[in-house]
């Protein structure tokens, strides 16, 4: 493994930094459901079992927008973990500056429990899903950010870049941010389209978020 910059600095660890990610990752994932709560019925002791079932059912219901908010959000998550993960297995070693965006990273992370709550109480509001899709752009963004920066600062596993390769992985990458921007224009006109093209951009996550490397994989020696 070559290096432009052997020198390591004290306390700057890789491992550290990737313990963080992973426990607010699952910190983030686990206070998500806390936007669905039990629904509560009122029953009086003249009240029949089959008309308490009603009014569950009916609650259950009105609960459907907050559990596909939860669903989305947490395969969302998923598929940011998968994709950091996966991008530091490239990653060599760190330095300060990528500490620091990968805080940022983290901080959009920990704004999703919010952004899915507001989805999930407000859907058919313009509002809410503009403050989603910022959320999950700023998230994108911020994840290409530690690629690129990574690759800029030759802090991956080989220095001799492949511009083309990195180009296409950095494409890829760039779908997220696009997609999100595009909802964002969308709701303005049409806001059920902008929650269809969210789940589309999850898909294609979900689709892509080991291929998205592979390209590069191929070229790195295990």
């Amino acid at each position: 493994m070559s290096s432009s910059n052997p020198k390591v600095i004290p306390g700057l660890s890789k491992g550290r930094l990737e313990s963080l990610t992973d426990g607010i990752f699952g910190t983030v994932m686990t206070v998500l459901i806390l936007s669905l709560s039990v629904p509560i019925i009122i029953t009086s002791p003249s009240t029949s079992i089959a008309f308490e079932n009603i009014q569950l059912l009916i609650s259950l219901r009105s609960l459907l927008p907050d559990i596909l908010s939860y669903v989305i959000s947490f395969a969302i998550l998923g598929a940011f973990w998968i994709r950091h993960h996966t991008m530091f297995y490239f990653v060599s070693r760190v330095d300060r500056l990528l500490l620091w965006i990968n805080i940022i990273f983290l901080l959009t992370i920990g704004f999703i429990p919010f952004s899915t709550a507001l989805i999930g109480r407000y859907p058919n509001l313009q509002l809410s899903l503009i403050v989603y899709g910022a959320n999950l752009m700023a998230t994108s963004i911020t994840s290409q950010g530690l690629w690129r920066y990574s690759v800029a600062k030759k802090l991956v596993i080989q220095d001799d870049v492949d511009e083309k390769i990195m180009g296409r992985i950095n494409a890829r990458m760039s779908a997220g941010p696009i997609a999100y921007l595009i909802g964002i224009i969308v709701s303005f006109s049409n806001p059920p389209l902008t929650l269809g093209i969210y789940i589309v951009t999850l898909l294609f996550f979900i689709f892509n978020s080991g291929s998205t490397f592979r390209i590069w994989k191929r070229r790195v020696p295990d």
